[in-house]
């Protein structure tokens, strides 16, 4: 790798460590180039990034991050998985791992807050974004219909009551 893609690679890396929400930080070591594409893919449908950086490089673009944290978790084969949405990256490298012993979370950082092993995979027991915009909508919706359920209970109430009273009359 040449100084001008070594250079190149920082700065990109930079930017990504400065926008993006959370960091998962994982060795790979003894996985199949099937297996990583398959995460890759994975990654991407949550709306997460996986990437492999030369550790050297991503600890120079680490300066200056909020993210910084992350430096000695930089060790041999490792990956990084990020993410805009806080429990995007950690859902996907938990599921991961679950399913496959050689990957390995060593850690991350969900903005200056340094994460062990334990804090991603509890962050990735939450909701996501989406799921918690949808249960927001929900609640705001739910009153609104027992509103109207309730308008519309009382005349339907005056029909039965004067239904009942016909077919006695009727009788």
């Amino acid at each position: 790798m040449e100084r001008a893609e070594k250079a190149t690679a920082v700065a990109t890396l930079h930017e990504v460590f400065s926008k993006a929400s959370v960091v998962v930080v994982a060795q790979y070591s003894g996985l199949t180039v099937a297996q990583m594409q398959r995460l890759r893919k994975q990654a991407r449908e949550q709306g997460a990034s996986v990437q492999v950086a030369k550790n050297r490089l991503a600890k120079i673009a680490l300066d200056g991050t909020s993210v910084a944290s992350i430096g000695p978790l930089l060790k041999g084969p490792t990956l990084i998985a990020y993410s805009d949405d806080p429990v995007a990256a950690p859902k996907v490298a938990a599921a991961f791992a679950k399913d496959h012993e050689k990957f390995v979370i060593l850690g991350g950082a969900m903005g200056v807050t340094a994460l062990n092993p334990d804090g991603v995979k509890s962050l990735a027991t939450m909701p996501s974004l989406d799921e918690l915009r949808a249960k927001l909508v929900g609640l705001v919706q739910a009153p609104a219909t027992k509103l109207a359920q309730l308008s519309t209970a009382p005349a339907a109430k005056l029909a039965r009551v004067f239904g009942a009273y016909a077919k006695r009359d009727a009788a």
